[in-house]
């Protein structure tokens, strides 16, 4: 299902101007790959909650979280769940794909 028009725009009114924005993802049927690095090592029993996120403990105490996000939307879902369990959040990186 397609949420956008063909071009990967998606029109946003701004003020009194009509501007457009690329989205997130570099091809519409494939999201993007997100990393989330936090402070701390975060238990395997909220693997669930993050949903299709892997979870990888580091040896540096740090943790990562890697999955697929489909859009700004869902990025800032990550994000909110990260904060809600008071992780300390050092980076968020759009992993490079082929």
């Amino acid at each position: 299902m397609t949420l956008l028009p063909p071009g990967g725009y998606a029109p946003c009114t701004w003020n009194s101007g009509y501007e457009k924005y690329r989205v997130m993802a570099n091809d519409l049927n494939q999201p993007m790959i997100y990393q989330i690095r936090v402070k701390g090592h975060l238990d395997r029993r909220w693997t669930e909650w993050f949903g299709d996120v892997t979870i990888t403990l580091e040896d540096n105490g740090d943790t990562l979280l890697t999955g697929p996000v489909a859009d700004q939307a869902v990025l800032h879902g990550l994000l909110r769940k990260v904060r809600d369990l008071g992780l300390p959040l050092i980076s968020v990186t759009r992993a490079q794909t082929d």
